[in-house]
C-alpha cells in the first residue's frame, strides 16, 4: 500500500470502527448494565474474536483474493441472527443482575466478534482497495506480509473502537444508573436496528 493511501485508511478506520455497530453497542451495553471489571472479560472475547477473524481474512484473501467476497456476505445473516439473539436475551433479563452469566461473558463476546459481518466486510473492502491492487507484483511472502501488516491496523477499528465504547459505558453508568431499564430497552432496541440494517445491506 502507498504511504499516501494511509490517511484515507485510518479514515476509514475512524469512521466504520468508531461509528455504532453490533460490537460497539454490545460493549457499551454491557459496560452499563455490569460496569467496566465485568465489560473488559467480554472485550477480551472480542479481540480474540477479531484476531481470528482477521487471521483468517487475511488467509483467504491472500488465497482466494477478491473472489470470497461474494460468499462473505452471507455471514451477515448468521451475524444478524446473533445480534437478535442477544437483543432478545437483553430485554428478557431486563432489571436481573444474575443475567450477568450469560449475557456479558468472554464467550458472548468472542461469538459477537466472529459474527460481526460489519467488520469482516470491512476487512475484505480494505484488503481489496488497499492491499491487492499494489502487492500483484510482489512474492507471496511480502504479498501476505503486507496483508498482515494492514491488518495490524485494523486493530484500531476492532477492538480499539469497541473499548472506546466500553469506557464510555463507564463513564456514563454513573449518570444512568437511574434509568436502567430504560437504557437496557434502548440498547436492545438499538442491537435490533443493527442486525436490520445488517440484513438489507
Amino acid at each position: 500500500m502507498p504511504l499516501e493511501l494511509l490517511p484515507s485508511l485510518l479514515f476509514a478506520i475512524l469512521v466504520v470502527g468508531y461509528s455504532p455497530g453490533p460490537a460497539n453497542l454490545y460493549s457499551l451495553a454491557c459496560c452499563l448494565k455490569f460496569g467496566r471489571r465485568k465489560a473488559l472479560k467480554m472485550w477480551r472475547g472480542l479481540f480474540t474474536g477479531f484476531v481470528i477473524d482477521i487471521t483468517v481474512m487475511v488467509v483467504l484473501t491472500h488465497i482466494l483474493g477478491e473472489i470470497m467476497g461474494q460468499y462473505i456476505v452471507y455471514l451477515k445473516y448468521v451475524g444478524a441472527a446473533y445480534i437478535l439473539w442477544l437483543a432478545w436475551k437483553m430485554l428478557r433479563n431486563i432489571g436481573n443482575q444474575k443475567a450477568e452469566a450469560d449475557t456479558c461473558t468472554f464467550t458472548s463476546g468472542l461469538l459477537m466478534q466472529l459474527t460481526n459481518a460489519k467488520m469482516l466486510l470491512f476487512e475484505l473492502t480494505v484488503f481489496s482497495v488497499y492491499v491487492i491492487p499494489y502487492t500483484e507484483d510482489l512474492p507471496e511472502s511480502q504479498q501476505l506480509l503486507k496483508l498482515f501488516m494492514v491488518a495490524a491496523l485494523l486493530l484500531l477499528a476492532g477492538p480499539g473502537a469497541n473499548m472506546a465504547w466500553l469506557y464510555a459505558g463507564a463513564y456514563l453508568r454513573r449518570f444512568l444508573s437511574k434509568y436502567e431499564k430504560q437504557v437496557e430497552i434502548i440498547m436492545a432496541i438499538l442491537l435490533v436496528l443493527c442486525a436490520v440494517y445488517l440484513m438489507l445491506i
